[in-house]
């Protein structure tokens, strides 16, 4: 949506998702032991094998055999585009699924959901402006600037949360598009 360089943002969240797959399991045990809540072992690697391994074992087997077969032009030009809907309506389809299983503790604790949204939002912005602003005081292009934003007000971007905070996200492609003038013209890769 910001026009950002494709191969930068590939590389960005493939290394958010290879950080997720090592880092999120322990993370979340730690927190939860600090809690004093028990630790939910099997559901913690269960959710990253679904969410993470998988999606991410399909996407480089769907590459590396299309672009053996067909050649890299044709998956960027032809075979990405016909699944732009299709993964929309995955992440919606998914979204519903979780949300329906948590109505009732949503709907029962409205007051821990804004507790919660709120700092999540500043978070958002917070990281995005650090990016973004970084990016532009090193004189990186746009089309690198705003993919580090977004992906680093993105990070550990939980599907639990997603519905929350995608009108942030939206708010801050704007923002990033609307500022493109502020960065040096774009450098070919």
């Amino acid at each position: 949506m910001t026009r950002g360089n494709a191969a930068y943002t590939v590389v960005q969240v493939a290394t958010n998702d290879i950080i997720i797959l090592f880092a999120f399991t322990p993370i979340v045990a730690f927190l939860l032991g600090v809690g004093g809540v028990t630790i939910p072992w099997d559901t913690l690697i269960l959710s990253v094998v679904l969410f993470v391994v998988i999606p991410l074992a399909g996407g480089i087997i769907t590459r590396n055999t299309i672009t053996k077969k067909r050649g890299p032009e044709y998956f960027e030009k032809s075979f990405i585009p016909k699944f732009g809907n299709i993964t929309t309506i995955g992440l919606l389809l998914t979204l519903i699924i979780i949300f329906s299983f948590q109505g009732d503790v949503i709907l029962n604790n409205p007051l821990h959901i804004v507790l919660i949204a709120i700092p999540l939002i500043l978070q958002t912005f917070l990281v995005f402006f650090i990016a973004y602003l970084a990016s532009k005081a090193i004189k990186l292009p746009h089309e690198i600037a705003a993919p580090a934003g977004m992906i680093g007000a993105s990070n550990f971007f939980e599907l639990a949360v997603a519905v929350a905070i995608v009108p942030v996200m939206l708010i801050l492609v704007k923002i990033a598009n609307n500022t493109r003038h502020w960065f040096p013209a774009e450098r070919s890769v």
